[in-house]
């Protein structure tokens, strides 16, 4: 637990921001049990972690060259809060830097990406969008 706790507190973290609608115009959805045939993933889980200051998202690549774009260090993923429209950024730490997956990806391995939390406004049971790119995962509940 003090190990999550001293990891929360040296992450630095991404500007809240409210979400836009011009920041999501022209991006595809795609319903959670669609993503497999799409985008090669299956989504695992949205958990709190590290005294719910962060929210590990997991997923399983089934398809490596269709989930290529969530392994991709150009494109910037984030987290939506739904009911308050709060934006999370990946969390990045001075020495490891984004705490998320960039290699290439595996069929059949769960991958994961940190997203920081710390004014805590995400709680289980909420429901986030995790976007990365034109890839669009909506209506996840956090456990």
């Amino acid at each position: 637990m003090r190990i999550c706790v001293f990891l929360a507190a040296i992450v630095v973290l991404g500007e809240y921001a409210p979400l836009s609608s011009a920041s999501v115009a022209g991006r595809e959805s795609v319903q959670a049990s669609e993503l497999g045939a799409k985008w090669g993933i299956e989504v695992e889980s949205v958990r709190l972690a590290g005294a719910e200051m962060m929210l590990d998202f997991r997923y399983r690549v089934i398809d490596p060259e269709k989930a290529d774009l969530l392994f991709s260090r150009q494109v910037q993923p984030c987290l939506i809060h739904q009911a308050s429209g709060v934006k999370l950024r990946v969390a990045s730490t001075a020495k490891t830097g984004p705490l998320r997956t960039t290699y290439r990806p595996q069929a059949g391995r769960i991958y994961f990406m940190l997203f920081g939390n710390t004014r805590r406004q995400v709680s289980v049971g909420d429901r986030v969008t995790v976007m990365v790119g034109d890839f669009k995962a909506e209506n996840l509940r956090v456990e």
